[in-house]
This record gives structure tokens, C-alpha cells and sequence, in this order.
């Protein structure tokens, strides 16, 4: 069985990390460079840096702060935010990214997924998915959750699939900073609905929460911020009680 993955997440707004509630009221939370080398050493196995008002300000991500952190680890290192072409992507991966992550721009042309996965290939290619219930259907929302879409979070995870994207980050809007748990319903629906790894996002608060999402939620992956930026569950003691109900963990 496929060990099940631990990915502290980097969210960066003028050149620090930050950490909001529901994509909003959000507060300092540290040097992204100094977190990104303290996770890599407690044993997360992937890091996420997503530059979270790029897309808004129509700019690219700080490629220079990339480096930086890929300097310090040794772990995969996925990097998103303002990317919208292939150029966007070579100078990610040439400061150090191992995989990129799109949201806004592959649901504005779907085709990049295409151009991505026919450059890159699938292995280095996530699509982030940002969606809340509105009227009992999960809708998928852009620009780092403030523009809704009429599109269905399952219906576009599908075609995500089928364009060639290899994992699919999914943030649940509603359970995000909230720390009361993950969307495990969606996720076990989108989990039996695509072949390819699903990464939950949005609501981890102890680690009870990361068992369920692995049990009920069927993921492949959890993401969280907050839990992990402010010392309420270290990377080791959650591996170490993740194994003790029957998870497999690298250790």
C-alpha cells in the first residue's frame, strides 16, 4: 500500500507566510524559509508554497524566494500561484520546484493542463481545486476563492483528470482555518470518482482530523497550515499516532 503523505502548507503574501480562516482575516505566520527547513528536518514529506495574492495582483510567483526555499530542503517542493503558461513553469522548476500547482488559470483554459503535462509531464503537474457548497453543490470559486464559478468541483476534477494532471489539491472553502476537520464526504466522492492522487486541504485541527481524512476521506495526501506554522501538532508525534492506527506513514 502507498504510504499516505504530511504536507505542510506555505501560504505567502509579500514575501512572508501567512495564515487566514475561510481565505480571510489573515495574520503573519513566520519565515517561509526558516519553516520550509524545520518541516523538511521533523519529517513532512512534501512541502506546498502557494504565493496566495499573485493571481489577484496579476503578477508571477516570487521565483527568487523559491530558490531560496528549495535551497533548504530535501523533500518535494510544489510551488503555485500566478502561473498561467509553460514559460511560468520553466523558470519555477529551474529555481527549484519539483512540481507546480494551477488553479485560476487551468479553469479560465483548460488547455494549459495540456501544454503543462505535454512539456513537463504528468508527475510535475497539480490542479488545485478551490470549492465551497453553495445550495448543497460543491462550486468551484478562482482567484484564491473570491471569484465563484457555476463549475461543479466533481465534474471539473474529472476533466482535470483526463487532461493529463497527475495529483489534485482540493481546499475545501468552508472547513479552511476553521480546524474542525476535513471535507471527508467530497473527498472519499472525489477520490472513487479519479485514478489519480487527491491531496485534502482545509480544516485540520488535532490529529484525529488527519486519521479520518486517510479513513473516511480516502486520501492520498493531507495538507494543512496553521496546525503545523504554530506548534499545535508536530510532524513526528502525528506520524507516530497515524501509525498506531494502522496507516502507512513514512517515518
Amino acid at each position: 500500500m502507498l504510504t499516505k503523505r504530511i504536507i505542510p502548507c506555505l501560504d505567502i503574501k509579500n514575501g512572508g507566510t501567512v495564515k487566514g480562516v475561510n481565505f480571510v482575516d489573515l495574520r503573519d505566520a513566520g519565515d517561509p524559509v526558516e519553516l520550509a527547513s524545520i518541516y523538511a528536518k521533523e519529517g513532512a514529506d512534501e512541502l506546498v508554497f502557494l504565493d496566495i495574492s499573485a493571481t489577484e495582483e496579476k503578477r508571477k510567483t516570487l521565483a527568487e524566494l523559491v530558490y531560496h526555499v528549495a535551497e533548504t530542503i530535501n523533500i518535494p517542493f510544489t510551488v503555485g500561484g500566478g502561473i498561467s503558461s509553460v514559460e511560468d513553469v520553466d523558470v519555477l522548476l529551474k529555481n527549484g520546484a519539483d512540481k507546480v500547482s494551477i488553479n485560476s488559470s487551468a479553469v479560465k483554459r483548460p488547455e494549459l493542463i495540456n501544454e503543462l503535462v505535454a512539456k513537463f509531464g504528468s508527475q510535475c503537474i497539480v490542479v488545485a481545486i478551490d470549492a465551497k457548497q453553495i445550495d448543497g453543490q460543491w462550486r468551484v470559486h478562482l482567484v484564491g476563492g473570491k471569484v465563484p464559478t457555476e463549475l461543479d468541483l466533481f465534474e471539473w476534477a474529472k476533466e482535470v483528470e483526463e487532461r493529463g494532471a497527475g495529483e489534485i489539491l482540493f481546499t475545501s472553502m468552508d472547513h479552511d482555518g476553521t480546524k474542525n476537520g476535513f471535507a471527508n464526504k467530497a473527498l472519499a466522492e472525489l477520490s472513487d470518482l479519479v485514478n489519480i492522487p487527491v491531496i485534502a486541504s482545509g480544516g485540520a485541527g488535532d490529529i484525529s482530523h488527519f486519521t479520518d481524512t486517510f479513513k473516511d476521506g480516502k486520501a492520498d495526501a493531507a495538507l494543512a497550515a496553521s496546525v503545523f506554522h504554530f506548534k499545535e501538532i508536530e510532524i513526528n508525534t502525528l506520524k507516530q499516532e497515524l501509525k498506531e492506527e494502522g496507516i502507512p506513514v513514512r517515518i
